[in-house]
């Protein structure tokens, strides 16, 4: 049973009004716990209006303020805890100001971890990789008959089957590093898929968390496994090795490197997504051949180099999740056919030097770049390592870029949409720009 009497009463500040925060406050309403929140959210009232309305109709002792708007939280002082929504930067100066102030920095999932029911939690986080793992993962489980909940970044924050779980349950959660940047615990099972450089500069204007260095990142990641006992485990991939301090690991180790099971899956990066996926779920304790048979049935994530259609010979792949140039590359070398490439976008200050080179010595025959702040860098990188002017092509639209790609596709050839970029400016995030590029095909 969930001991929530030391909230009654609480001013508590809900940074961000995302998904997370929002299961959460329903969930607190429907316990009838009597908490004082304020929630402050960048955009105005008419974009959360939905938000609102379910809001609007709880039930229980919750006391609502709403602070909306680009404007809305010049102080943050005078309150007992602040949730945290993982866009919200922890560095700005008004959680700083409420810290010092006596103030105490809380989260949605640290909320989960302390009351969940149950500690058989595997955590999965990296750079890349980390949706398709932890959904390896569950489907596993599944497969298995464990009772296994999936959630976390993927999409379905955890409040919102918490009391579904009891003490036998396995919950699978993605955890961005923006989610463990704070986080005052670790699962049972640790998952690091990879790492490279990504959320290194502010991209989305709604939620403009960043890291401010490579080193701070990992240590954003590594709040997955320090906190954890001598009867966890953190399964790693081998080439962190240079990354991980054992003295900094309570638990114990299991590497992972890649594993070439039967699959849906394209390319190198998927076989060690696999072989971090069996690593985890040998420690449960499934069987190899329950494991090897759902790896073979999974159809892969949206987004995630997924094969949308074949048409006249070509085939179109929708890699919209790839947000980095490193992610890119992958993709890329994922193929040996010629590749249409459509990419560029927002700017994230990542280096394309090392892109433009794959796309150099790569069979990349065209390059179409999507107007945003970092395509002109992109070209530039292009042409300093000799890729071909004639073969690069600006687009306004999705429209426009497939109508580029109806010139020049010919009968065994793939296009692929892997952008190296944020989709910001001519799109509103990856989802919709993977969707526009579904449907045009």
């Amino acid at each position: 049973m969930v001991n929530l009497k030391e909230y009654s009463n609480k001013k508590v500040a809900v940074l961000g009004l995302g998904a997370e925060n929002e299961a959460l406050i329903l969930w607190l309403a429907n316990k009838g716990v009597s908490v004082n929140l304020s929630i402050y959210d960048r955009r105005e009232a008419s974009a959360l209006e939905d938000k609102q309305e379910r809001i609007s109709h709880l039930t229980g002792g919750l006391s609502i303020n709403w602070q909306l708007g680009r404007k809305s939280y010049k102080s943050l002082k005078g309150y007992d805890e602040l949730w945290r929504s993982p866009g919200w930067p922890i560095f700005c100066p008004q959680i700083q100001e409420a810290i010092q102030s006596g103030g105490v920095l809380n989260s949605p999932m640290n909320l989960f971890f302390k009351f969940c029911p149950t500690k058989n939690i595997i955590g999965v986080t990296g750079s890349k990789g980390k949706g398709t793992t932890a959904s390896l993962i569950y489907d596993i489980l599944k497969l298995a008959n464990y009772p296994v909940f999936l959630g976390g970044n993927i999409g379905v924050p955890p409040f919102a089957f918490f009391d579904q779980l009891t003490e036998k349950s396995l919950v699978v959660l993605e955890l961005s590093s923006f989610q463990l940047e704070d986080l005052r615990h670790s699962p049972h099972i640790a998952v690091i898929t990879n790492l490279y450089e990504e959320h290194l500069a502010p991209a989305d204007p709604l939620n403009p968390n960043y890291h401010k260095s490579l080193a701070d990142y990992w240590l954003a990641k590594e709040q997955i496994f320090l906190h954890q006992n001598p009867e966890d485990w953190l399964v790693i991939n081998k080439k962190l090795s240079s990354w991980l301090d054992k003295k900094h690991c309570p638990g114990q180790i299991k590497w992972f490197g890649r594993l070439s099971w039967p699959s849906k899956l394209i390319g190198e990066h998927n076989q060690e997504n696999i072989a971090a996926a069996w690593a985890a779920t040998e420690i449960v304790g499934v069987l190899p051949v329950i494991a090897k048979k759902a790896v073979a049935n999974f159809q892969g994530l949206e987004h995630r180099l997924q094969l949308v259609g074949e048409k006249g010979g070509v085939r179109y792949y929708d890699d919209s999740f790839a947000t980095n140039p490193d992610s890119t590359i992958i993709a890329i070398k994922s193929f040996r056919e010629p590749i249409i490439l459509l990419a560029g976008g927002a700017d994230k200050g990542n280096d394309f030097t090392f892109l433009a080179k794959t796309i150099r010595s790569q069979s990349v025959k065209a390059v179409i770049l999507f107007e945003g702040e970092a395509s002109p860098r992109l070209k530039d990188s292009l042409l300093s390592v000799g890729y071909p002017p004639e073969q690069i092509f600006l687009a306004s639209s999705m429209d426009e870029a497939m109508r580029l790609v109806k010139e020049y596709a010919k009968t065994g050839d793939v296009v692929l949409l892997s952008p190296a970029c944020a989709s910001f400016g001519l799109f509103k995030n990856y989802k919709e720009r993977g969707n526009l590029f579904k449907q045009a095909v």
